[in-house]
């Protein structure tokens, strides 16, 4: 029995050693190749911020870079996912003290998390490894002008990405037509992805402004009172947003006014609406929303401005979070990385992520809907009673969004940034007006009317209908 219990023990005991031993060789390996990863983004952003200031021509080049900025920022993705976590561990061995809102990975974590690095690590290898002959063209392209050296002054006040979207657009308004008929690109594009800032962004481009006598803003509601005066007989940049459709009739009388102006003109479309593709003279330019690797390296930027990453581990873990529930929201992005980058205080963070939290399954609950899908619907209501630092139990906020003109007047009403409430520290008003105006061009600013509403204004959840439904169904 006690030679039975021995050889138990013993081979208990070599599993433990096993055990701790294949852990601590998963942790060193998931360590170096994070390292590895990290210095490996270093040259593969080099290279793209170099030809982001370098005009190319070329569709095949153009197809390269964005191979290799998809990549990049599913590196980033990565190294911002595991990164913090060995930043928190390496803090808390030298204090001896756990740190919250984290936990040490058990072996299978570790495992998953060792073969997702070390996978995306070799796709980013192969990826800049293929890019040499890219380098190499890349110098004999025109110099368009110099990024200044902080990440994150750059973001915050010029586009982000798009950059083979922004060449492809420039590529076209400055390539010469033969024909007298000007040409037409339609830019369409999902809600607020960012359609007007990339045309904003491009009519500010020296090259453009140089090339074209006159640049042109017309909206498409406006499109019957446009008449020949409002053209002279220059090289003219025409930009017209429409938010519906227009009949062919008056699209041609508006061509044919675009005419008059001087040779080589041309006419961009801003647009939700597919169907007006039927009017471009060029295969129209799809503007998508920006990839998740994409957004959550974005606010990660912003939201923590000139601070290292690495030296606020629980912060980026945070972010990332936040991040993540946003579901690719760039007005809550813009709105929350201003707010957050005031204060990078855990505590802080730690609450607004929280607040949004408790805002965003309300919002499920009574309307079935996540705020940004709500933000996006025209006359769609979104619920911000968890923000208020005390409110009556029978009173809930609703806020309407609307896009509006600079000079927009609230009718008299109290106004509050969207900083002030999103960290619950201020009393709601009764009525009041939100407004957010965007830090790049045309400078959309967005407004939000809000109102304390009783119960008995209140729609019902989509839970209380399927029930009613339900309920009158069975008698």
């Amino acid at each position: 029995m006690d030679v039975v219990i021995s050889a138990l023990a013993s081979e208990l005991v070599c599993r433990l050693i096993s055990f701790v031993s294949k852990k601590y060789s998963s942790q060193t390996h998931l360590k170096e190749n994070l390292e590895k990863l990290q210095h490996l983004l270093l040259r593969a952003h080099s290279i793209v911020e170099e030809a982001e200031g370098r005009h190319i021509l070329k569709p095949s080049m153009l197809q390269q870079l964005k191979t290799l900025t998809e990549a990049m920022f599913r590196g980033y993705d990565v190294l911002d996912t595991y990164m913090p976590l060995e930043k928190i561990g390496e803090i808390e061995e030298v204090s001896g003290w756990p740190l919250p809102i984290t936990r040490r990975p058990n072996m299978m974590e570790l495992t998953r998390a060792c073969s997702q690095v070390e996978s995306t690590l070799e796709n980013l290898e192969t990826t800049v490894t293929n890019m040499t002959e890219f380098v190499v063209l890349l110098t004999g392209c025109k110099r368009m002008f110099r990024s200044p050296y902080s990440g994150y002054l750059y973001i915050d006040n010029y586009m982000f990405g798009r950059q083979v979207e922004k060449q492809q657009v420039i590529n076209i308004l400055l390539h010469h037509s033969p024909f007298r008929a000007p040409t037409v690109l339609p830019i369409i594009g999902g809600c607020r992805v960012g359609k007007k800032t990339l045309v904003g962004n491009i009519c500010a481009h020296d090259r453009i402004r140089s090339y074209y006598s006159s640049i042109l803003h017309f909206s498409g509601d406006d499109i019957q009172k446009i008449n020949y005066e409002n053209f002279k007989r220059v090289r003219t940049l025409v930009t017209i947003e429409f938010v519906s459709d227009v009949s062919d009739k008056e699209w041609l009388k508006f061509y044919r006014l675009v005419a008059l102006a001087g040779k080589g003109s041309k006419v961009i479309i801003i647009s939700r609406l597919k169907k007006l593709i039927r009017f471009g003279t060029v295969n129209p330019i799809q503007i998508n929303s920006l990839s998740q690797e994409e957004y959550s390296y974005l606010f990660k930027v912003l939201a923590l401005g000139s601070a290292n990453p690495m030296e606020h581990p629980r912060l980026a873990l945070v972010g990332k979070e936040l991040a993540t529930v946003f579901q690719g929201s760039l007005i809550m992005l813009n709105v929350y990385a201003s707010v957050l980058r005031n204060n990078l205080n855990i505590s802080f963070w730690t609450r607004v992520l929280q607040l949004f939290r408790v805002m965003m399954h309300k919002n499920l609950t009574i309307f079935g809907e996540h705020p940004k899908t709500l933000l996006e619907k025209d006359g769609s209501a979104v619920d911000i009673t968890g923000f208020s630092l005390s409110s009556l139990s029978n009173t809930s906020f609703r806020l309407m969004l609307l896009t509006a003109q600079k000079d927009a007047s609230g009718g008299g009403l109290p106004q509050m940034s969207f900083g002030d409430i999103i960290a619950g520290s201020k009393i709601l008003p009764a009525k009041f007006q939100l407004v957010w105006e965007s830090r790049l061009p045309p400078h959309t600013v967005i407004c939000a009317n809000c109102t304390a509403e009783m119960p008995s204004k209140l729609p019902p959840s989509p839970m209380k209908k399927r029930l009613k439904l339900c309920t009158s169904s069975s008698l």
